[in-house]
């Protein structure tokens, strides 16, 4: 995995089978099937439910920062500690849950490369223990407003040539033809559709049949072919947030680009907002 601009924040499941007894190292399974875990995780995980833990309980936000604290504390990792997300469906919240930490600014965040389908593919164990460990004191850093993207920004930039959006959706919800994925409920927007000028590229593009991220090359090639490219600021956004956390993942760790956000107001804030333009 050196190829890639950040190779630090990707780990083999080969790594993770020698650091399961590592002091210093916590894993966290973070999965879009929030029963997946207690069907079996890796041995000494933590579970994180992503509405639960990852989102405010009343606002429509991401978790604010003494919510992130208390729930790094009690899943006993210190502000010193490798946290190693991986989770179901390639990953797509636990790269969500990644993006949140580098929000509050944890220093060493990583994803298991393939997730929790490979490890389960190559026959490695799973338990339905739930680990328990010392309450530690987290101290999360405030807010970095450079990877989140809000919607007057996207607004007040529409049209701009120095500004490329990345749907990640797919092409139905892209067209408009569906609201959301059809394995999953139809809350959110009000119009389907897609803001005017994105290019869509879905977040599954970035991966392979096993889970694991596409070398390089071919990454470039994906993004690059549709004017995304490494000098213009890039906002990526899906339906609520996690799909373009992927992206976004891949974007500004793997290909390195400097500038690049996350807008997980995503389209169910776009596309009920009042006066706001779409494509179909």
């Amino acid at each position: 995995m050196s190829q890639y601009a950040h190779p630090e924040v990707l780990v083999s499941t080969d790594w993770v089978a020698e650091h399961l007894n590592d002091p210093k190292v916590r894993l966290v399974e973070v999965d879009v099937d929030t029963a997946a875990y207690e069907t079996g995780h890796i041995p000494g995980a933590v579970g994180w439910h992503w509405k639960n833990d990852l989102e405010a309980p009343i606002l429509r936000d991401i978790a604010p920062k003494e919510l992130l604290e208390d729930l790094l504390s009690r899943s006993g990792i210190a502000n010193d500690t490798t946290v190693v997300l991986y989770g179901d469906n390639n990953n797509w919240f636990a790269t969500y849950a990644f993006w949140l930490l580098k929000y509050y600014g944890h220093e060493d965040a990583r994803v298991m490369n393939g997730g929790r389908k490979k490890w389960i593919d190559e026959g490695r164990p799973l338990t339905t223990d739930v680990p328990s460990y010392p309450r530690t004191q987290y101290r999360a850093k405030e807010p970095n407003p450079e990877i989140r993207a809000f919607r007057d920004e996207i607004l007040k930039r529409l049209g701009s040539s120095d500004l490329v959006l990345v749907d990640v959706r797919s092409p139905a919800e892209y067209k408009g033809e569906i609201l959301a994925p059809e394995n999953l409920p139809q809350e959110g927007a009000q119009r389907p559709g897609h803001i005017p000028g994105a290019k869509n590229i879905p977040w599954a593009t970035a991966v392979r049949e096993d889970g694991t991220f596409k070398d390089p090359e071919e990454l470039k090639q994906i993004y690059q072919s549709l004017g995304v490219t490494p000098e213009k600021d890039v906002i990526a956004y899906c339906r609520i947030g996690e799909r373009s956390s992927h992206t976004w993942f891949v974007l500004k760790y793997l290909l390195g680009y400097p500038k690049v956000k996350n807008y997980d107001g995503s389209w169910t804030e776009w596309g009920s907002l009042v006066g706001a333009p779409i494509e179909k």
